[in-house]
C-alpha cells in the first residue's frame, strides 16, 4: 500500500518537474540568443574581446558558456554587476550559515551590504581642507561671572547664605521640629527641646567642620580620649544633641507630605516631595547669582547611597558606583553647578527622543543662558538629532558619539582603519554636522557644530619608533578633540571640589542624603564665587581648606535675632559660642544671665552641671544660664549658678 502511494506521488510530480525544466531551458535558450546576437553586434569592435574566451597553443578558442540552472533570489535591491559565476554563488535568504542569527535586531550590517558610494560620501584625510563654519555670536543674557556687586567684599557666610537663607533654615527648622514632636507623640524615647535657626547653623557648621577633619565615626568627635581630644565640636554642641537633630532632620511639611503618600502610584505623586523646598530653592540660587562662560558640560554625578528605593543607580564605570544620579551642567572654566536635576526613573513628560535628549533640554534653561553657548557632551547624549535642535536655538555642541546613533555616517570609503597610525583623522560633513574619527590609543569618533575638521592642532603622544623604542611625538589632533580634552571636564572639577572635603555622613533616611549633598553644593559655588570676586578686585583669593575654614568660624559665631515663636526657646549647645561677627555693645549688655529649664519642667532636659564637673562630680541638673549657656546646679544646698558669676574658675581649673 506504500508503495502505490508513493509511486502515485511521483507519477504526479513528474509533470510539475518537466514543466519547470522546459521553463528554465526556454528561458535559458533566449537567453544564449540575446548573447549571440550581442556578439555578431560587435564583432566589428576591434575592443571587443568574447566573454568566454581562453587561449590554447596561441590562438583563442572560444568557448561557449556553460548552462546553469540559477536559482532567482527574491531580494530586489540592486547590487553592482557580477559575472555570471558570481552570481552563481548568491546566497537565498534560506542559506545563511549556521550560528549566524537571523532577527534583524541582533543583525550587523556588513560591507557588502552598504555602497561605499553613498549618499553620505566619503571620509576625507586631513589634506583635504574643509569648509569655513559662520558660528552665530555669543550674547549671554548677563555679563558672565559672579551676579553681585564686584567691588564689594562679601564674607564666606554672606555668600553661603545666599543659597542657604533664612527662609530656607526657617523652614528646615520648623519641619524639624513638627516631625520630632510626632516622633515623640508616637512614642520614640528621646529628649527633645525645639530646635532653633541659631543651632541649625552650629549644626550645619560641625558638619562642616567634619568634612575638613574626619574620623573613623561621629562619637570620636566627643571622645575622652587624649589621642582625639578635640575641644572644638565640644564647644559648639553636645553629642546627644548633634545626634537628636541629626534624628529628626525633615526638610517637608509633614501635612502636605502626608498627602502626597496618598497620591502614590498616580501620576500626581511626587518622588522627591522631600527634598522639594530645599531642591527648589538650592537651583534657584545656583542660577540666580553666576552667569557661566561660554563653554558648558554636561555630564551625569554620583550621590554615594545604598538605600533601598526605587530611583537608586548603578554606573559601573563610575567611581561611585551605587546611589544617586544627577545630570548637571557646570562651567567648564571654574567648574560652578549652574544648573541640576536628581534623576528618578522614568518621566511622564519625556518627549520620546530619548532620556539623553530630554536631560540636556531641560538643564539648558536658554531663557537665562542666551544664545551662542559652546556645549559640551559624552557619548551618552550625543546625536545629531540634538546638536541640530540646539543649533537652530543659536546653541553649539560638540561631543564624542556612538557609530550604531542613528544619523551616523554608513559609508565605507576611505574609513579609518583599526589597526592606522595613532594621530590618524578621517572627517565627514554632512550640512552643518561634522563628522570626525581620530586614532589615539583606540578610535575616538567624535560630531561637532562648532569646529572645523583640522586646523593643524598637534598633541604630544608615546609613540613607538621604527626601532620599536618609545619616544614622545607631536601629532595631529582634530580641533574637535582637542576642545572636548579641554572643556568637558567641567562637571569633573565639580566633583573633585566637592570629594575634597566631603560632607556626606551615613544614613537610612533618603532624604537626609541629599541634604548633605546640598550643603557641599552651596560651599562649592559660594567659593567660586569668592574666587570670581577677589580676581575682578586684584586679591588673593582663598582656598578651599581656608575657605572652610573661616566659614565654620561665622557659623558658630552667627547672631541672629530671635523671632517672635524663638523668643523663649532655649539652646542646648555645651559652652560660650565664640562670636566672631561684630555686634553692638548695647544689645550684649541687654542679654543677662539667667536661669531657665531645659525643659518643660525640673524633670526632663537634665545636663551635668559644669562646675560640679571640674570639682571631680557627676551631677545632672535641669537648669541652664540663658547667657552662658552652661548647666548649672540651682538648688538651695548647691548654688553652682551663684559661684558660676561670682567666683568664676580659672583655666587650670577648667583643663582638670
Amino acid at each position: 500500500m506504500a508503495s502505490r502511494k508513493a509511486a502515485r506521488k511521483l507519477f504526479e510530480e513528474k509533470p510539475v518537474l518537466e514543466e519547470l525544466g522546459n521553463g528554465i531551458e526556454n528561458e535559458s535558450s533566449n537567453d544564449d540568443e540575446s548573447v549571440s546576437k550581442a556578439d555578431e553586434d560587435k564583432k566589428g569592435d576591434p575592443d571587443f574581446e568574447p566573454l568566454y574566451s581562453t587561449m590554447m597553443n596561441g590562438q583563442t578558442v572560444s568557448q561557449a558558456p556553460k548552462k546553469c540552472r540559477i536559482v532567482p533570489s527574491p531580494i530586489i535591491t540592486p547590487h553592482p554587476p557580477r559575472t555570471p559565476a558570481s552570481s552563481a554563488r548568491s546566497l537565498s535568504p534560506r542559506s545563511t550559515p549556521r550560528g549566524r542569527s537571523r532577527s534583524p535586531r541582533g543583525r550587523k550590517r556588513s560591507a557588502g551590504c552598504m555602497s561605499a558610494d553613498s549618499d553620505m560620501g566619503i571620509w576625507n584625510d586631513i589634506s583635504v581642507e574643509d569648509e569655513a563654519l559662520v558660528l552665530p555670536n555669543f550674547v549671554p543674557k548677563r555679563n558672565p561671572g559672579a551676579q553681585l556687586v564686584l567691588d564689594r567684599m562679601y564674607s564666606p557666610l554672606q555668600l553661603f547664605q545666599l543659597f542657604f537663607p533664612n527662609s530656607v533654615v526657617d523652614t528646615i527648622v520648623k519641619n524639624t521640629n513638627s516631625y520630632a514632636k510626632m516622633r515623640s507623640e508616637a512614642g520614640k524615647k528621646f529628649l527633645w527641646v525645639p530646635m532653633t535657626a541659631k543651632e541649625l547653623y552650629l549644626y550645619i557648621a560641625l558638619v562642616i567642620y567634619m568634612g575638613l577633619l574626619s574620623t573613623k565615626t561621629i562619637v570620636d568627635y566627643w571622645s575622652g580620649k587624649k589621642i582625639y581630644n578635640l575641644p572644638f565640636p565640644k564647644s559648639v554642641m553636645s553629642r546627644a544633641r548633634f545626634h537628636a537633630i541629626s534624628w529628626n532632620l525633615h526638610l517637608c511639611n509633614l501635612e502636605e507630605d502626608r498627602a502626597n503618600e496618598q497620591k502614590k502610584g498616580t501620576p500626581d505623586y511626587d518622588r522627591l516631595f522631600k527634598i522639594k523646598p530645599l531642591y527648589t530653592d538650592i537651583i534657584t540660587a545656583c542660577k540666580t547669582y553666576f552667569q557661566p562662560n561660554r563653554q558648558l558640560a554636561v555630564d551625569e554625578r554620583m550621590v554615594a547611597s545604598k538605600a533601598r528605593i526605587s530611583f537608586k543607580q548603578y554606573m559601573k564605570d563610575k567611581p561611585t558606583k551605587w546611589g544617586y544620579k544627577l545630570f548637571v551642567l557646570a562651567d567648564s572654566a571654574c567648574g560652578y553647578t549652574w544648573n541640576f536635576f536628581v534623576y528618578e526613573g522614568k518621566s511622564s513628560l519625556a518627549t520620546g527622543k530619548g532620556l539623553s535628549y530630554d536631560s540636556v533640554m531641560r538643564l539648558l534653561d536658554l531663557s537665562l543662558l542666551g544664545k551662542g553657548y559652546h556645549v559640551y557632551m559624552d557619548n551618552f547624549y550625543t546625536s545629531p538629532d540634538l546638536l541640530l535642535d540646539l543649533l537652530d536655538k543659536k546653541t553649539l555642541a560638540c561631543g564624542t558619539i556612538r557609530s550604531h546613533v542613528q544619523g551616523f555616517p554608513r559609508t565605507r570609503a576611505n574609513e579609518l582603519s583599526e589597526r592606522a597610525q595613532r594621530g590618524s583623522t578621517r572627517w565627514l560633513r554632512e550640512g552643518k554636522i561634522l563628522f570626525v574619527r581620530w586614532m589615539d590609543t583606540k578610535m575616538v569618533s567624535m560630531c561637532s557644530t562648532i569646529h572645523k575638521a583640522y586646523d593643524g592642532s598637534t598633541v604630544s603622544r608615546r609613540v613607538r619608533n621604527p626601532k620599536n623604542v618609545w619616544e614622545a611625538r607631536q601629532i595631529p589632533i582634530p580641533a574637535a578633540a582637542k576642545d572636548y580634552n579641554k572643556y568637558m571636564g567641567g562637571v569633573d572639577l565639580s566633583d573633585a571640589l566637592i570629594g575634597y572635603y566631603n560632607v556626606l555622613h551615613k544614613t537610612k533616611k533618603w532624604y537626609k542624603t541629599f541634604f548633605f549633598h546640598f550643603v557641599d553644593i552651596a560651599v562649592v559655588n559660594s567659593l567660586i564665587l569668592h574666587q570670581h570676586l577677589l580676581k575682578t578686585q586684584n586679591k588673593t583669593p582663598l582656598n578651599q581648606k581656608d575657605f572652610r575654614e573661616a566659614l565654620v568660624a561665622e557659623l558658630v559665631g552667627i547672631v541672629i535675632p530671635p523671632s517672635a515663636s524663638e523668643a523663649k526657646e532655649p539652646s542646648t549647645s555645651c559652652g560660650q559660642v565664640p562670636s566672631t561677627q561684630e555686634t553692638s555693645t548695647s544689645a550684649v549688655e541687654e542679654q543677662l544671665c539667667w536661669p531657665e529649664y531645659f525643659g518643660s519642667d525640673a524633670t526632663s532636659g537634665r545636663r551635668v552641671c559644669v562646675l560640679c564637673k571640674i570639682l571631680g562630680h557627676k551631677v545632672k541638673t535641669p537648669v541652664y544660664c540663658t547667657k552662658c549657656n552652661v548647666a548649672l546646679c540651682f538648688v538651695s544646698s548647691r548654688n553652682c549658678f551663684k559661684k558660676w558669676h561670682t567666683e568664676k574658675p580659672s583655666e587650670d581649673d577648667e583643663e582638670k
